[in-house]
């Protein structure tokens, strides 16, 4: 009962940080669009995360395993509402680009501490639940975030959103600080390495022995990121494809987001509903290669109905698929090394983001726009198809049993 005190208290925490940056996302876009009436400028932002990833994950994990986890997501959170505050204030899109670059690479410490910590808060046989809860709440602010931001869009300022974004990362990190400390005395200063470039060496080389003897593994990590990775290069054009080819306004913008925030919570209400009848397996599988046909549909559209139809599907097995993976990827890594292994593969999976954001605005420039879109997320349902086959080989069930997952995974 204790431990899901402190579950429902992290998670509340994180949902009021997630609400407050979608309603930053939907006024962040059409901010910089106004300033600049550039789809490419806005493209840019989704080029920043990735390589404020590449610029800091190869040294962050390093720190991370080596910090208290709970003091890093406090500091990490403080930093990044007092950078968001900075932004109304910006006349130069530059200036915001800078200042995004810097709160990504906060958030590049916070990914990978909040994954450590909450697989040491969460005992392993309640992480799935846990992570569909967690899904759930993720999803009310994918809904209700561009929901009020368009409000806020309607009857105010647009700078308003981003405001209120920096003061939701202040109120999580209030929460946090109320959690328990799941590092204790492991992490004194008495204990602590000097990070050196021999002690970033020896952490790298860490994952990668980590890497080799966990073939299975890997290979589940690799195809389904690779169908993330697609997905997310779809999105650097989704403004763009709604705006140009759909025809449609910044108001169906919106509309299209928070009709995608609803699938993706009622697909989260019914991932936390049925996590004692459905299989690991079957979380990942479907709702990885049925978001992936989503986008196949989204893309397909002509008309707003098709578009929403597509949203829906998109959103509904996310859910499945994020919950599914994280708890696959909770009990197959060594909490020891999930800080350095999180980074390091997102400094890869960023330089792989940026590559295919790339290919694929510059492809868009040469051929229709939604030709391209609809071969990226075709690509995105091959892959699927591939990892369901990976993941129901009959020799590998009890990679996805959890009775059957120590503290230091499955190699």
């Amino acid at each position: 009962m204790h431990s899901w005190k402190n579950a429902l208290l992290y998670i509340f925490g994180i949902g009021v940080s997630n609400l407050g940056n979608w309603i930053y996302l939907v006024a962040i876009n059409l901010l910089v669009l106004h300033m600049t009436g550039s789809p490419a400028a806005v493209a840019g932002l989704f080029i920043i995360r990735p390589l404020a990833t590449l610029l800091t994950n190869s040294w962050a994990g390093s720190i991370i395993d080596r910090m208290n986890k709970r003091k890093l997501m406090i500091s990490t959170d403080i930093i990044r509402g007092v950078l968001i505050a900075t932004i109304p204030f910006m006349s130069s899109v530059w200036g915001i680009y800078i200042i995004m670059f810097l709160i990504n690479v906060a958030g590049s410490f916070f990914g990978p501490t909040s994954m450590t910590y909450v697989t040491k808060l969460i005992p392993t046989e309640e992480r799935k639940r846990f992570n569909a809860w967690s899904s759930f709440t993720t999803s009310g602010a994918v809904l209700l975030g561009p929901a009020i931001s368009g409000l806020l869009i309607a009857y105010t300022d647009i700078r308003i959103s981003i405001v209120i974004n920096a003061v939701s990362f202040f109120i999580c990190a209030l929460v946090i600080y109320f959690l328990p400390d799941v590092d204790g005395e492991e992490l004194d200063g008495s204990k602590r390495n000097v990070i050196t470039m021999k002690t970033l060496l020896q952490d790298w080389i860490a994952v990668i022995d980590f890497g080799k003897a966990a073939k299975y593994f890997m290979l589940v990590y690799l195809l389904f990121q690779c169908a993330m990775l697609l997905g997310f290069a779809l999105d650097s054009q989704e403004a763009t494809f709604i705006k140009q080819v759909l025809l449609l306004g910044d108001e169906d913008y919106g509309l299209l987001i928070s009709v995608a925030g609803a699938g993706y919570l009622a697909g989260s209400a019914a991932a936390s509903l049925s996590v004692k009848w459905l299989s690991l397996r079957m979380f990942i599988g479907a709702g990885v290669l049925l978001s992936s046909a989503g986008y196949m549909i989204f893309y397909a559209a002509s008309g707003l109905v098709t578009a929403v139809i597509g949203f829906i599907i998109f959103g509904f097995f996310s859910s499945y698929a994020n919950a599914g993976f994280t708890t696959f990827f909770q009990n197959q890594v060594p909490i020891d090394l999930m800080g350095r292994f999180t980074s390091v593969t997102r400094m890869l999976e960023g330089m792989l983001q940026i590559a295919l954001t790339l290919l694929l605005g510059f492809a868009a420039d040469v051929w229709s726009l939604q030709a391209v879109c609809l071969i990226g997320a075709g690509a995105a349902v091959l892959i699927s198809v591939v990892l369901w086959g990976v993941i129901y080989a009959p020799s590998k069930v009890r990679y996805y049993e959890s009775d059957k997952v120590t503290a230091t995974g499955i190699h």
